[in-house]
């Protein structure tokens, strides 16, 4: 990790930039695929799947079979830690539901708001590197609680052309059915578009590597809604005097695991914790299994000294995290004074893992400073909300003469005489 100390307010927008891609080759490559799949449906599928899976596939969508096979192979200890990661994430994502009420703005005069489910949606579960299984209960739970019609699943397949047991019993233990065996850049083109196997979905969630990033974001101009953009994950930590080292760094060296590309960033007010967390990464970094990975994504970090708390808390805000992690002294506090953040973890205690996989929370949060507009999935993102009103005769006459008003001031006589012809007859 690059140090950098007290940096000038005028340079924060050049430090604070992620890493960069090239988007314009990325995206010929991508425009290719999803041509090609909606043009060609399922034989672009399989050829897209030999190509960069290694698969020849026979079937796509996976059996029954197939599932309680899987289900057999995941051992009972990770079966109760995924029951008990869904039930935490059920519990906090049910107090989203509220129920609709009728809302008299004046007499006579009725409006509501209903949640409504988005009928058809799919999921995108990355394979690669690791099989994020947990993103399943992430995104299933709250579809089911939302009471989407049909949810689809998407993944792509191991050398095998099976899928990750894992994968396969967090689908089942949500109530997922329909799962396919297709990742990539071409499963985010079945879905958009269908195939004759896959059904066209209304809105797309999940994550993935820049390709399926770059994906979700071309097709959403052809009209299909996803959850939020999305780029490498990323993780921010503000540690003072009081902050555990060794904490700091297993909480940075952990979302830098996600991948090359992820980005971790540390703010301090005291220049012997950076020290010290230095010390600390060196030292866990050697017994880490994907070492490599964490090597390249600490490339693209830095450990930032700032001179106190409130500067610290305007540097973060400004950045925006994905992940913000506050391990100091008056951490609630501090909490209170976030504005940008995916998720905020409060205290020494809070380890990011936690919100990754059990706590409750969504781990679909924005990334790239997304936050500064984006919210993280929720119930919300399934839904549509649908406003309802209702008049009586009393109600119109209440209201229509300011509508008649209003109308005939911005020259919408037509707007007006629905109105009028109304009241006419009253």
């Amino acid at each position: 990790m690059q140090i950098i100390r007290y940096p000038e307010k005028k340079d924060w927008s050049q430090l604070l930039k992620r890493p960069a891609t090239d988007s314009a080759n990325l995206e010929k490559k991508v425009e290719k695929i999803l041509k090609s799949v909606r043009k060609k449906g399922d034989r672009a599928l399989r050829k897209y799947t030999k190509k960069f899976d290694g698969v020849v596939l026979d079937e796509m969508l996976v059996t029954e079979m197939e599932i309680m096979e899987a289900t057999n192979q995941v051992s009972n200890e990770l079966k109760e830690a995924i029951r008990l990661a869904g039930a935490n994430i059920e519990t906090f994502h049910r107090y989203q539901i509220q129920e609709a009420e009728w809302i008299v703005t004046m007499p006579g005069i009725m409006c509501s708001r209903r949640a409504v489910p988005i009928e058809r949606v799919g999921l995108y579960i990355p394979g690669g590197t690791a099989p994020l299984f947990s993103t399943i209960l992430m995104l299933g739970i709250p579809a089911r609680l939302a009471r989407c019609r049909e949810v689809i699943l998407c993944t792509p397949p191991g050398p095998d052309g099976k899928l990750h047991p894992a994968i396969l019993f967090a689908a089942q233990f949500v109530g997922i059915h329909k799962i396919f065996k297709i990742g990539g850049v071409q499963a985010i083109g079945a879905m958009a578009y269908g195939t004759e196997t896959i059904s066209k979905v209304h809105k797309i969630f999940g994550p993935g590597n820049q390709f399926v990033t770059c994906a979700k974001q071309m097709v959403q101009k052809d009209g299909i809604a996803i959850d939020m953009p999305a780029g490498p994950s990323e993780v921010a930590i503000f540690a003072d005097e009081y902050a555990d080292p060794e904490f700091i760094a297993a909480d940075l060296l952990s979302q830098a695991e996600h991948g090359a590309n992820s980005q971790v960033l540390l703010v301090s007010d005291d220049e012997i914790c950076v020290e010290n967390v230095q010390f600390e990464i060196q030292k866990q970094l050697s017994e880490l299994p994907r070492k490599d990975i964490v090597i390249r994504a600490l490339a693209n970090s830095k450990a930032i000294l700032i001179r106190n708390d409130e500067e610290a808390m305007e540097l973060l805000n400004e950045y925006a995290p994905e992940h913000l992690i506050l391990a100091c002294n008056r951490a609630d506090e501090m909490a209170e004074k976030v504005t940008n953040a995916g998720s905020v973890f409060i205290g020494q205690y809070s380890p990011e893992s936690v919100g990754d996989y059990a706590s409750g929370t969504n781990h679909t949060l924005p990334t790239n400073g997304y936050a500064k507009a984006y919210s993280g999935v929720s119930v919300d993102s399934f839904v549509k909300k649908i406003t309802y009103q209702k008049l009586s005769r009393e109600g119109l006459q209440q209201i229509g003469k300011a509508v008649e008003l209003m109308a005939e001031a911005e020259g919408l006589q037509a707007h007006k005489n629905a109105v009028s012809i109304r009241l006419a007859k009253l």
